[in-house]
C-alpha cells in the first residue's frame, strides 16, 4: 500500500482528466504536479517495500492474527483508497472546474507546492543516504540537514504541498471546500499513522530522546538550546 500511495493519486487525477478532456492550463499544471509527486514517492518507497515490510504492517498482522487478511483489506487497502479520494479532492475540483486564466492564488499554489515537494524530496534523500552510509550504533539518529530543524521534515513537506493544491482549487466554484484536504493529511501525519508510530518506536533510544528535546516535531524551526 505504501508503494502505491502516491501512484493512487496519479491514477485518480488521470481518470478525472480523461473524463473531462479539458485542455485548460490550470488542470494541466495540476495533473503534471500530482504526477511528479506521486511517481517520485512511489519510486522512492518501492525498493524499501520490496526489501522489507514496514514494521507497522508487521505489527498489525500479528495483532489481527488469523483475520489479518480481511482486516488488512478493509482497514489498510480500502480505507487508504478512501483517503486518496478525500485528500485528492482539490485535484478533482481543479480538473472539473477548468480555468485558463492564471490568478495570484494559482501562482501562490505552485510556489507552495514547489516548496513542499522540494522539502519532502530533499528530506527523503538525506534519510536514505544516512541509513545507507552513516547510521550505526554510535550514530543512530539523523540530526543534520533538514532533520536538524524538524524531526519529520518529509512529512511536513508532504502536508505543505497539499496546501498548494488547495490554493489552486480555491478560485474555482466552491473551492474553499477543498480546505479539508491539507487539514486531513496533516492530521493523519501528526496524530494518527505518521509521527506517533515513529516516535513510539524510538522512545527507548536515549540519543533520540535528546534529539526530541532540541528539535521541533513537525514544522521546521531552529533547534532549542540545552536547558531551554
Amino acid at each position: 500500500m505504501d508503494a502505491t500511495w502516491g501512484s493512487g493519486f496519479v491514477l485518480l487525477a488521470y481518470v478525472n482528466f480523461i473524463r473531462t478532456c479539458t485542455t485548460a492550463i490550470i488542470p494541466l499544471i495540476s495533473v503534471l504536479m500530482i504526477s511528479i509527486w506521486g511517481i517520485r514517492l512511489s519510486c522512492h518507497l518501492l525498493p524499501r517495500v520490496l526489501k522489507k515490510e514496514d514494521y507497522r504492517y508487521t505489527e498489525m498482522k500479528k495483532k489481527w492474527g488469523r483475520r489479518a487478511g480481511l482486516k488488512s483489506l478493509i482497514r489498510v487497502f480500502l480505507f487508504q483508497g478512501f483517503l486518496i479520494l478525500c485528500i485528492g479532492y482539490p485535484v478533482i475540483m481543479i480538473i472539473h472546474h477548468p480555468r485558463d486564466t492564471v490568478q495570484w492564488l494559482d501562482i501562490a499554489g505552485i510556489l507552495v507546492w514547489t516548496a513542499g515537494f522540494s522539502i519532502e524530496t530533499i528530506a527523503d534523500r538525506q534519510l536514505k543516504r544516512f541509513i545507507k552510509k552513516e547510521k550505526g550504533p554510535a550514530n543512530p539518529v539523523l540530526t543534520h540537514g533538514l532533520w536538524k530543524f524538524s524531526r519529520h521534515p518529509n512529512y511536513f513537506g508532504e502536508a505543505l504541498l497539499w496546501w498548494g493544491f488547495f490554493f489552486l482549487a480555491l478560485p474555482g466554484q466552491n473551492g474553499w471546500l477543498a480546505v479539508f484536504s491539507p487539514i486531513l493529511i496533516a492530521f493523519l501525519l501528526v496524530r494518527v499513522s505518521g509521527i506517533p508510530l515513529l516516535e513510539r518506536r524510538y522512545k527507548d533510544v536515549p540519543e533520540y530522546q535528546d534529539y526530541v528535546k532540541k528539535t521541533s516535531v513537525f514544522i521546521p524551526w531552529f533547534p532549542r538550546k540545552k536547558g531551554n
